[in-house]
């Protein structure tokens, strides 16, 4: 779903009451774990988590006027969606990453290539979302990102 705001708070205050405490929580843990540099911002009309122009100036490489994107957190129609570019570039996180989830959560993973799908709301693994934002520093990522767009 798209939500017209121009800022992250009015992101939230626009989805329903039962959507803005969960989407609260997980902002919250990713805001508490992810490593210093990193910088929230609204993007693609989500809540978004950047490595900011002074950090890599070059920026994103489809538009170079955009910071480096990292992680998104939305709210769509039937679920909620956490976006890691890091799951999508890293095939030994993405590992980590599937091997751990059924540690912490009783459903069945449902992910895309980066895209993290919560149905349910009630069964959020908010411990291991924690930890997956610990994961990669900005410099980890931005090291990441190069080599993987000049294997293009």
């Amino acid at each position: 779903m798209k939500y017209d705001a121009s800022s992250v708070e009015e992101y939230i205050n626009q989805l329903p009451e039962d959507r803005q405490i969960v989407i609260e929580k997980i902002r919250s843990i990713i805001k508490d774990n992810l490593p210093k540099g990193f910088q929230e911002c609204l993007s693609y009309g989500m809540i978004g988590y950047v490595v900011p122009h002074k950090l890599y100036p070059n920026g994103y490489h489809c538009n170079p006027e955009l910071p480096l994107p990292f992680m998104n957190l939305a709210s769509q129609k039937n679920f909620i969606a956490l976006y890691h570019s890091g799951i999508y570039t890293d095939k030994n996180l993405l590992n980590w990453f599937t091997n751990e989830y059924p540690k912490h959560c009783n459903r069945k993973l449902d992910m895309g290539k980066s895209c993290i799908r919560f149905k349910k709301t009630d069964d959020i693994p908010y411990e291991l979302i924690a930890e997956l934002s610990k994961k990669l520093t900005p410099k980890d990522w931005i090291q990441m990102y190069e080599k993987a767009i000049k294997n293009r």
